[in-house]
């Protein structure tokens, strides 16, 4: 059982650097400009999700009557949806932001921005809005799948594990 949780949380604290076979000088720029981008994405959409739960939190009574009236969350009752949706929106950018727990917390947010998607018919989801949701859903995705990167908390935890 120790061993399934250590590969667990292995897995969700991998800061994602993968070894590179350039040259070494080109290596080296490639990996700053990697922790750079990283960083940038896992700022932005921390900030965007952080936002929209301060939101959610500001007017509660507002929020549980979009969540029962226009939002069609599946599988979930309106009440539970919003206060998960809300607890995903200011949890996880607080993990994204220290880079801790960075594979979690994107796919985590992928999952909150699905569902927002989801949860809007045709006629409330313009154009705009599907390009939002597009992008905030690949930097989640990217987040995921490449980790949180070099300034994480997650490589701090790596490094002193090795």
């Amino acid at each position: 059982m120790n061993a399934l949780i250590s590969a667990a949380l292995r897995t969700f604290t991998d800061p994602g650097v993968p070894p590179s076979r350039l040259p070494a000088p080109l290596d080296a720029a490639v990996s700053q400009l990697q922790s750079v981008a990283l960083l940038a994405a896992r700022l932005y959409v921390a900030q965007v999700f952080f936002l929209s739960g301060l939101t959610k939190l500001r007017d509660w009574s507002s929020t549980l009557a979009l969540f029962n009236d226009v939002y069609q969350v599946p599988l979930l009752p309106p009440v539970l949806a919003a206060y998960l949706g809300t607890a995903g929106e200011l949890v996880l950018p607080v993990l994204l932001v220290l880079g801790l727990a960075g594979r979690f917390a994107g796919a985590g947010l992928f999952v909150v921005n699905l569902m927002a998607a989801l949860s809007l018919s045709a006629d409330d989801f313009s154009p705009a809005a599907e390009a939002q949701h597009t992008l905030w859903g690949v930097l989640a995705v990217v987040i995921a799948l490449w980790g949180a990167g070099r300034w994480s908390v997650d490589r701090w935890l790596a490094t002193r594990a090795a």
